[in-house]
């Protein structure tokens, strides 16, 4: 996938966000579970949270959950810190230290649970064995990439890891990801073959042109490709060319 000019920062963090998230689990990824997520059993320690909740359904089981807008991908990311935040009743949630969420279309397609040192199962070996049995799929886990433990199913993966002394526990819609990836090299093809025209000079500059920089912005004209521009009566700046 070319990799030009991204000039969308949220762009640009979604593709690290993305890469991160693919880079935890070993390659290549060969199911080891046929299980489906809709039948993971409900673990305690992921207090209500599961695969697929919508947002108000988060917000439920977590109401003091902020949720913003979802960026261009359709992606909304928010996360939660009992640990830290004063309004929660420290007993609700013990030995959490932060609670990430990914939607997707509105749908939840990460949790990612990260746990103190304190946490009753403190050692990665004995969490990936305890929580195998709350989740109901196989002690069987993979080596990953950290010195993590991974589990492929049908349609979603499990990743446990440790992370400032104390475990954590990723669960990932894969199929979602799927889409995401698709969303995102479509995104940064239309980032790619955007233009930006002069209105005063009639001019347009490519996404790889560092001339449309200079370009004030009460003349700016926002193309979505060159044919476009062209069609408006603008041709290529010379100093692109």
């Amino acid at each position: 996938m070319p990799l030009r000019l991204i000039a969308n920062t949220k762009l640009l963090f979604s593709l690290v966000s993305l890469i991160l998230c693919t880079c935890l689990v070993a390659k290549p990824q060969t199911p080891t579970c046929t299980l489906k997520a809709n039948e993971l059993k409900p673990a305690e320690d992921f207090y209500g949270l599961h695969l697929g909740m919508t947002s108000e359904e988060v917000r439920k089981v977590l109401p003091l959950v902020q949720f913003g807008r979802p960026d261009r991908l359709g992606v909304m990311r928010t996360s939660f810190n009992p640990h830290f935040d004063q309004r929660v009743e420290q007993t609700a949630y013990p030995d959490v230290r932060t609670i990430s969420l990914d939607f997707l279309d509105d749908k939840l397609v990460t949790i990612w649970i990260g746990y103190e040192n304190t946490f009753k199962w403190p050692k990665l070996d004995v969490f990936v064995a305890n929580f195998s049995k709350s989740l109901g799929v196989s002690p069987e886990w993979q080596a990953a990439r950290n010195n993590g433990r991974a589990l492929v199913c049908d349609g979603f993966s499990v990743f446990a890891q440790m992370i400032a002394g104390g475990p954590s526990l990723r669960l990932n819609d894969e199929v979602a990801q799927t889409v995401i990836t698709a969303r995102l090299a479509e995104a940064i093809d239309a980032d790619e073959q955007q233009v930006i025209g002069d209105s005063r000079t009639k001019s347009y500059y490519p996404s790889d042109c560092s001339g449309k920089d200079s370009v004030p912005a009460v003349r700016r004209t926002v193309f979505k490709n060159k044919e476009q521009a062209e069609k408006a009566g603008y041709t290529l700046s010379k100093d692109c060319q």
